[in-house]
């Protein structure tokens, strides 16, 4: 409790403090507090998520045949075993998470609509002392806590990114982003453009076109598809022998993981391999005739941007049934009744759905201030892409690009454990990572090299992003292959991190 004094008169203002307070509840911060529980049953913790619910990206988006992206053997948490198909709803996620809050008690720690303003850190007081805004009730809410575990994502919930086009003004149809899907829109019967040929489109396509007079995906430049079956014929294999659900988890999980740790070393090793094996696999699926050099084959390598996984390969059915189709150009201007092209072509639409991607969100778009300085997070340098340089008693979770995101928070979690252990033996209160002599002039880059993966949303923000450097431990490596070794073997008293 503290006191404050306004116009004469005292006020109290109630501030909170937690011994560790978690920023998210997706699929990263509901990890971080099952993990945090689990090894430390006797500390205080609190998760604050701006959202009304948990989820993070499956409460957010509601768009028609909303799924994963990647498979639920991986994607699920180590500790809870995936029951379902492979590839899985929106609702079935939410489901699953529904079931780690409730059998962990952690519905008793997580506050919604509860979104975070400004974070401050006092090396005096040895703690963060933490703004945030109560979405349902107008309060200022005040926290403190001695670690800030920020689990909040990459992109930005609110909307979505959408390019300015010349005369989308003048467009007398309907235009719509799937981050923002109109609970109401009506597009049985009529001509829907998607622009974009990512995973959403790959994902929104096949969900419309049964009721849709007819999907055009209209793309400026191809996307890398694999087509795979919903259900992977080994856990049906496994659950018709009644095999126990834990042991069918992980042994789908390693072979997942198996799968595309090859699919990841031929694209880095033998692209051209990778490439043909990719388009050979589309080939038959297609339909016939249909220009796959110029609609299917990428300029960029397989892997430097996502492979869009279509589940039983249902956008390639939709094209072949003739409910949808594929148009490869670039948009000169919109029209009152639909996109003219570069090519001069242009395309009639009802309904524009702007599958163009997110905008990212720095660190929440949270203002940070470390003893009065504000952090500019583009002059700091990551310690293994997890803490970074003058940023103490914070820990950041940034999934994977090719393999599930909830691989390397598994792993984070378990380091940060690690951290807040050693840090109870060494009597520390605080841990900053900090450059050695060594690491002074050390040749810095971006948080994310575009030679490995450079995505529309990475390069236009990358420059608020912190750097990395070219040794260990200040690189932000991509590959579970590497981490799941390198992380629980990490040296936590090497010298980058200095413990006070």
């Amino acid at each position: 409790m503290t006191m404050t004094q306004a116009s004469g008169t005292a006020v109290q203002e109630r501030v909170e403090h937690v011994d560790v307070l978690i920023v998210g509840a997706g699929i990263s911060g509901i990890g971080a507090a099952y993990h945090l529980r689990e090894q430390f049953p006797g500390k205080s913790l609190v998760v604050l998520d701006a959202l009304e619910s948990h989820g993070g990206t499956w409460w957010t988006h509601r768009y028609p045949g909303v799924r994963s992206d990647s498979d639920l053997f991986t994607f699920g948490y180590r500790f809870k075993p995936w029951r379902g198909a492979s590839i899985a709803t929106s609702e079935e996620i939410l489901h699953y998470l529904d079931e780690v809050i409730a059998e962990n008690g952690l519905d008793a720690h997580i506050r919604y609509q509860h979104r975070i303003t400004a974070a401050t850190w006092s090396t005096n007081d040895r703690r963060w002392t933490v703004a945030v805004a109560r979405g349902d009730t107008g309060e200022e809410l005040t926290y403190t806590t001695d670690f800030l575990w920020m689990c909040q994502g990459y992109y930005r919930h609110a909307q979505g990114y959408t390019p300015q086009w010349p005369g989308i003004d003048q467009f007398q149809g309907q235009v719509v982003h799937p981050q923002t899907w109109p609970d109401d829109l009506d597009y049985a019967g009529k001509r829907v453009v998607v622009i974009g040929s990512g995973a959403t489109a790959a994902t929104l396509i096949p969900a419309i076109a049964e009721t849709a007079g007819h999907v055009t995906m209209l793309q400026r430049s191809p996307t890398f598809f694999y087509a795979r079956p919903k259900t992977h014929e080994l856990a049906t294999t496994l659950r018709a022998l009644d095999i126990p659900e834990e042991w069918t988890h992980e042994i789908l999980r390693r072979t997942y993981i198996a799968e595309l740790n090859e699919l990841t070393r031929i694209s880095a090793e033998s692209p051209d391999d990778a490439r043909t094996f990719l388009i050979e696999s589309m080939r038959p699926l297609l339909p016939p005739g249909i220009d796959i050099d110029k609609h299917f084959n990428p300029t960029y390598r397989p892997w430097q941007q996502r492979i869009a996984v279509l589940p039983d390969g249902d956008m390639f059915a939709a094209l072949r049934e003739g409910k949808a189709s594929v148009v490869t150009d670039t948009i000169e201007t919109f029209t009152e009744k639909g996109i003219r092209l570069a090519s001069g072509a242009e395309l009639e639409a009802d309904v524009v759905v702007t599958a163009t991607g997110f905008d990212l969100s720095v660190f929440g778009d949270i203002s940070f201030t470390v003893d009065g300085q504000p952090v500019d997070w583009a002059q700091t340098v990551t310690y293994r892409g997890l803490m970074f340089t003058g940023l103490p008693n914070l820990a950041y979770v940034f999934g994977y690009f090719r393999h599930s995101w909830t691989l390397r928070a598994d792993l984070i979690s378990d380091f940060v454990c690690r951290l807040l252990r050693r840090m109870e033996k060494q009597g520390a209160t605080m841990v900053v990572p900090a450059l050695r002599d060594e690491d002074a002039g050390m040749q810095l880059g971006p948080w994310v090299d575009p030679e490995n993966f450079n995505p529309g949303y990475l390069a236009r923000s990358m420059h608020l992003m912190p750097k990395q450097g070219d040794r260990e431990p200040w690189r932000h490596l991509h590959e579970y292959a590497e981490e799941r070794e390198m992380l629980p073997a990490a040296d936590l008293d090497d010298g980058t991190l200095v413990y006070r």
